[in-house]
């Protein structure tokens, strides 16, 4: 379990980070609902799939009305299994509260919005003849993370480590946290068991769009803390 270890003066209603929960949360529920068959048809449906979304045999007018490249934006809000949704919320709420903060609610969901759709455009690039969808809200979450470090590079996250019986509370550095974020977003590579893609170019790409972001936005964020 991780504390965010920062106390200022009352922070705005970090009400985006919530919405964005909701909103992956009743998406995958709503999935979970239909059958086997079902569930792939959706994933498929609003997943990214690189062959069909990097497919230019076809006319821009078919294109544009199968909705291909809004795909890159409704795949970040549906997850294949339960591991895969909590471990992207989880990170999301960690890092996502104090970026919101920071960037205000508006910049924050541009952030995770247009961030996580141009992390699943380059990971369709990477994997142009798979047919297999990219899906979950990595990229994003990868935006959020770059986001974060570059707005706090020095900042210490409270960690609680089970020892035996009992809990201890350590301050680790952020840095290092992400570290290990980053291991994890190997591990979650694979977007279920019967959809193989391999999206590490998206994780990777989210990272550095999110730390381009943050530096871009910095003066406005200055001048809003000044306020």
């Amino acid at each position: 379990m991780f504390i965010q270890l920062e106390s200022r003066r009352r922070p705005p209603p970090t009400w985006a980070t919530l919405l964005l929960v909701g909103i992956c949360v009743a998406m995958f529920l709503w999935i979970a609902t239909e059958p086997a068959s079902g569930r792939t048809r959706l994933l498929m449906v609003w997943g990214t799939v690189p062959a069909t979304l990097l497919d230019t045999s076809a006319p821009w007018a078919i294109q544009l009305a199968e909705l291909r490249f809004a795909r890159l934006v409704t795949a970040l809000f549906i997850h294949a299994d339960w591991i895969h949704l909590t471990t992207n919320l989880l990170f999301l709420i960690i890092f996502g509260v104090p970026t919101e903060r920071a960037l205000g609610a508006a910049r924050f969901l541009v952030l995770f919005v247009i961030g996580g759709a141009l992390a699943n455009l380059i990971g369709a690039l990477t994997l142009a003849t798979t047919n297999s969808p990219i899906i979950g809200s990595s990229g994003a979450v990868s935006s959020v993370v770059g986001a974060y470090l570059a707005l706090y590079p020095r900042a210490r996250l409270g960690l609680v480590l089970p020892l035996g019986f009992f809990l201890e509370f350590v301050r680790v550095p952020a840095s290092l946290l992400i570290g290990f974020w980053a291991v994890l977003q190997i591990l979650f590579t694979y977007v279920g068991p019967a959809f193989g893609a391999v999206a590490w170019w998206t994780h990777i790409a989210g990272f550095l769009l999110g730390i381009v972001f943050a530096l871009m936005w910095r003066p406005g964020i200055a001048r809003r803390a000044r306020r």
